[in-house]
């Protein structure tokens, strides 16, 4: 009886771990509180706040009006927040199918490039580069007058495209973004190609693989984790997109851009800065509260989609 009651509680220190499970046990909370009450302070009350906001009229300065769910009717019925959430859905799936395809591409071409880090590093410029520079330069490109059109003129095509018309700008739009965003992703694809031994790329060769083969079987796999965690900063990403649509759009303030290229973020701006009428930040905080909900279920179903079991090697 002497020996079971002395095992009991042994076994019952084996459960708990070793001292080191214990100790690190006790190191949690004291190291994940801060960052906890940081992120709960900076991100989670401001989230909160949105909400509550949302439910209300209100100008930012005068007492607020209970709306309810007011707000949101608004939205559904608002044609400039239909042309906003299109929009931003085609700069998410339109841009991003586009952008890592060419990143995809890209990866092909420069895994077995001579110069390969220089060739990386040009890619990679666009990201440095502020997006109102984009915007100017399409303006001075792409305008009546523009090099473009007068190129065009030279070859003989008389019917110049107006390719800042208001029916062409959301292709325009997008297509810069895919421009400057591509090399941005196949960096962070690359780094992720570039642990990848050798000798599989070797093997694959041997068995008579193919350039898309031994992409589809060997690069992709292997760097799966990597494309995934880039899927979800595209979509964080495409939700932003402010500074050049208002650009494209054609001035300096966003009552000038046609709605028929406004984005959500752009539509929350406009509603809570409206420039000569009544502020509408309950309607602005109500737009910012649909764009969260919406990056979540996106981030939600592309991280489904995108599960793969742990390839090792």
């Amino acid at each position: 009886m002497a020996v079971t009651s002395t095992a009991a509680p042994r076994r019952a220190r084996a459960a708990r771990g070793g001292p080191l499970e214990r100790q690190a046990s006790r190191l949690f909370w004291p190291f994940v509180g801060p960052a906890l009450a940081f992120y709960a302070l900076l991100f989670l009350a401001p989230i909160a706040y949105a909400a509550w906001t949302s439910l209300y009229k209100w100008d930012g300065m005068g007492a607020m009006q209970w709306r309810g769910l007011g707000n949101y009717q608004t939205l559904l019925d608002d044609q400039a927040f239909h042309y906003a959430v299109t929009n931003t859905v085609k700069i998410l799936v339109v841009g991003g199918v586009a952008t890592f395809a060419i990143s995809f591409l890209l990866t092909l071409a420069l895994r077995e490039m001579a110069g390969k880090m220089f060739a990386r590093s040009v890619l990679f410029f666009p990201c440095l580069v502020n997006a109102l520079v984009f915007g100017i330069a399409a303006g001075f490109l792409f305008g009546p007058t523009g090099p473009v059109n007068k190129m065009l003129n030279l070859l003989g095509i008389d019917a110049v495209p107006k390719w800042l018309s208001i029916d062409n700008l959301p292709a325009m739009i997008i297509a810069t973004i895919v421009w400057t965003a591509t090399g941005y992703y196949t960096t962070i694809i690359m780094a992720a190609v570039d642990q990848i031994p050798t000798y599989l790329y070797e093997a694959a060769e041997l068995e008579g693989a193919n350039a898309w083969q031994r992409f589809r079987h060997v690069t992709l796999p292997l760097s799966w984790e990597v494309v995934s965690v880039c899927a979800v900063l595209w979509t964080v990403s495409s939700v932003k997109v402010f500074e050049i649509v208002l650009l494209f759009g054609g001035g300096a303030t966003v009552s000038s851009a046609p709605i028929q290229t406004w984005t959500t973020a752009m539509y929350v701006y406009y509603s809570a800065f409206p420039g000569s009428s009544v502020p509408k930040l309950g309607l602005a905080a109500a737009a910012a509260v649909v764009s969260l909900i919406m990056v979540g279920v996106f981030v939600l179903i592309l991280r489904r989609m995108m599960r793969r079991e742990r390839v090792s090697l």
